[in-house]
């Protein structure tokens, strides 16, 4: 396509003076109509001619499209205003023979207004496309041709009054809005975000309510009172400590346990479940309503994706689907390869902690002090892991990405999305799998134990038990995360964006200090928007997988995300360039992983409550065991005696270790957490009550399993996916569609 209209160049050499060469008649464009600013440095420098003469074609080939350019320098950098010929637009609505939506069909046919939404949308894929040359503006900016390319922020003041402020911090995002300036993708995941922290409060009030009923048995326990009295049951030695410490040093830990390790655990887990498949189901109907509102309900993605390519290139060959199983079986491998990687990676941090264990140790530090100290910075290394890792996973899943060589940039995001959230869970949860169902149970007894490279013994769970040890490592992971990151999420964009403004020599010129300004802001990428979603799909699998060990989760959830609405309204407007707009009817692969999410949360709490939990024991001990088998239950506690019967019994005599053996004193049985014979001609294996118990356990996970996931089933029947006003209205202009053909061929015979 050939510009008709002129193209106008201003030339200068300084940010406040700048004399004028036209060429044509056509006038300068006010600012706010520029689709979009190229910016890149001064070719002064003879091996930058090159890079010069390559900006001139790319330029030229714009203009040749019916686009309109004007240049504007300052000592550093050049800026291009680029403003697109209102024909290419023309088009766009001549491809779409339904403008917009079912509405559109039935009614007479109107001019359809030309957003800035949709001109920066149209704008930027022709700018990404490849030119004649065969370079993208990606390779132009990597050759440093160009620095930077962005729109302009124009009519936000009315986003940051009503949104972008902490002081609104409690107040109804304004959706469309948000969509008019920022495009459905970026209103889509606000009102998810919404509406997510929105369902957090009662899964927080309940959470609460859980934790807070274990206060009321804070003193009142049967097993706390006697794990404070047991003055005289000391515990084995833990790891190459020498120290045999009394059961009853262990009192305050035991108390703190039973606020998170009780009855109401169970039915919380049971609840989150429940929780998590009705907040994804109201929130497609959510969905529904609001891409009806925006007359999106029937837009295809993959047709506005040829539309654009047709635009940008009428002579555009339709580019096929296509599945290579030597491709994906390539993925496939390199895929396990790096998850088993990340796994190794919380091989690590064992490691780590057994050798901080021996350390700790040997500086003489109280025996809880030490535990206490291998559990803190052993989270605190995880969360430095996850950091490194993060940016390591993002670097694998685009290269498998890349190599698997997408048909489309939808289907790239979506391919990138999966590879990359199955990456950051391995490196989110791996620590935490090993503590909730490894730890403890693979270093053997005392007297045998198991000892990495035959040197440092393995770790044991906390003397209170492994529930502990959980709760500590979730609480600190979310605590930095939603803490930490937040503040590092807004200080450095805020430092960044004040530094290079204050260091900016601003031009007088009013037009290019606006563009100095959007420059200087935060530069965005594609994977903006992406990285939010990313860190909010992260803290829903810590507020729903785990949970039954630290049902405080979703609290500090509703907390942070009620930072984090306001935070990303501030960086994105007033600190970060503008994000490109981009269409979307919903928030696309991360339903699915949102949906993932809720299936291994199930697995995960059953399976924690079965094997990490004392849950299961207490009860069969309460039913099978206890004194109230014999003596009515308001004589006698139920849970009398369970302490004594749930540790084990190992003689001293027996330590192979010398140490150990004069470290005693007048110690000469200890005891440890496990269901062992206390016989040590029967080499202290394991009783008839550990494979009861083990049968119970794996049968409560199946049941627990069958029950919550019946129950999404129900909630998810039970709750439709769409409101039936939604199904009403669509069915509604379908049936006007097809009265209004009926009557315009009855006028056409009769004519």
């Amino acid at each position: 396509m050939q510009a008709e209209e002129s193209f106008q160049v201003l030339v200068g050499t300084e940010g406040d003076s700048f004399p004028l060469m036209e060429i044509g008649t056509c006038e300068a464009e006010p600012s706010e109509q520029w689709d979009f600013i190229l910016v890149a440095k001064h070719c002064k420098e003879s091996r930058l001619r090159q890079a010069e003469q390559r900006r001139k074609q790319f330029l030229e080939e714009l203009q040749s499209k019916g686009f309109h350019i004007k240049e504007r320098q300052d000592q550093k950098q050049v800026f291009y205003g680029i403003r697109a010929d209102n024909r290419i637009f023309d088009l766009y609505r001549t491809l779409f023979l339904e403008p917009e939506g079912l509405a559109a069909r039935v009614e007479p046919a109107r001019p359809i207004t030309v957003t800035a939404t949709m001109r920066i949308r149209i704008v930027n894929f022709v700018l990404n496309s490849k030119t004649a040359a065969g370079d993208s503006f990606e390779d132009l900016v990597k050759d440093g041709v160009f620095e930077s390319k962005f729109p302009l922020h124009r009519g936000e003041e009315d986003l940051k009054v009503k949104w972008a402020q902490w002081r609104n911090l409690l107040q109804e995002q304004p959706i469309d809005a948000i969509r008019d300036y920022f495009g459905e993708k970026v209103a889509l995941y606000f009102a998810w975000l919404g509406w997510y922290t929105y369902m957090l409060v009662p899964a927080a009030v309940v959470g609460l309510i859980v934790f807070l009923s274990g206060f009321a048995l804070f003193n009142s326990s049967q097993i706390s009172k006697e794990i404070c009295e047991a003055h005289d049951i000391f515990m084995c030695p833990i790891g190459d400590s020498n120290k045999y410490q009394p059961l009853s040093v262990t009192c305050t830990f035991a108390k703190l346990t039973h606020l998170f390790d009780n009855e109401g655990t169970v039915l919380f887990a049971i609840f989150m479940a429940l929780w998590a498949t009705v907040f994804l189901e109201i929130w497609k109907r959510q969905r529904a309503r609001v891409v009806l509102h925006w007359d999106l309900y029937g837009w295809d993605e993959d047709q506005e994706e040829m539309a654009l390519e047709l635009i940008n290139c009428p002579d555009y060959k339709l580019q096929p689907h296509q599945h290579s199983y030597l491709r994906s079986t390539i993925i496939l491998i390199l895929s396990l390869l790096m998850i088993c990687f990340i796994i190794g990676m919380a091989h690590v941090l064992v490691v780590y902690r057994v050798l901080a264990a021996a350390l700790f140790s040997n500086l003489a530090w109280p025996f809880l002090g030490v535990t206490t100290a291998v559990v803190v910075s052993g989270a605190v290394v995880h969360y430095v892991t996850i950091v490194i890792m993060t940016k390591v996973n993002k670097y694998v899943a685009l290269k498998l990405c890349d190599f698997e060589k997408p048909r489309t940039f939808s289907e790239r995001e979506s391919k990138f999305t999966v590879k990359f959230f199955t990456l950051q869970f391995f490196a989110h949860f791996s620590s935490l799998i090993y503590i909730a169902f490894i730890l403890g149970r693979i270093n053997g007894h005392p007297g045998k134990s198991t000892r990495l490279a035959g040197l440092w013994k393995l770790e044991e769970c906390h003397l209170s038990g492994c529930m502990m040890d959980l709760f500590v490592q979730m609480a600190i992971i979310m605590g930095l995360k939603q803490t930490l990151s937040n503040c590092m999420e807004y200080l450095h964009p805020w430092l960044a964006c004040k530094y290079r403004m204050l260091r900016a020599r601003w031009a007088r010129t009013p037009e290019l200090r606006d563009w100095q300004r959007n420059y200087f802001l935060n530069p965005v990428t594609t994977f903006s928007l992406f990285d939010e979603f990313m860190e909010m799909m992260i803290q829903y699998g810590f507020t729903t997988i785990f949970v039954a060990a630290f049902p405080l989760a979703p609290l500090l959830a509703l907390f942070s995300n009620v930072v984090e609405i306001r935070l990303d309204a501030i960086k994105m407007v007033q600190l970060q360039r503008r994000l490109v707009p981009r269409k979307a009817k919903d928030i696309g692969t991360w339903l699915q992983v949102l949906e993932t999410i809720g299936v291994l949360a199930v697995i995960a709490n059953g399976m924690v409550i079965a094997f990490t939990s004392e849950f299961i024991p207490r009860m069969i001990y309460k039913y099978r065991d206890s004194p109230c088998r014999k003596e009515p239950p308001q004589k006698v506690d139920c849970l009398t005696g369970y302490v004594n019967h749930s540790l084990s019994v190992f003689f001293v005599k027996d330590f192979q270790d010398p140490k150990k053996m004069q470290a005693s004193g007048n110690v000469t049985e200890c005891r440890y957490r496990d269901y062992r014979n206390r016989d040590p001609h029967d080499k202290y294996n394991f009783t008839e009550q550990f494979w009861f118990l083990l049968a119970i356990r794996l049968a409560f996970v199946i049941l627990f399993e069958h029950v919550a996931l019946c129950i999404k089933l129900i909630a998810a029947w039970f709750v439709p996916d769409v409101p039936q006003s939604v199904k009403n209205k669509v069915l509604k202009e379908k049936y006007d569609m097809l009265q209004e053909k009926l009557r315009s061929s009855s006028k056409s015979t009769d004519v």
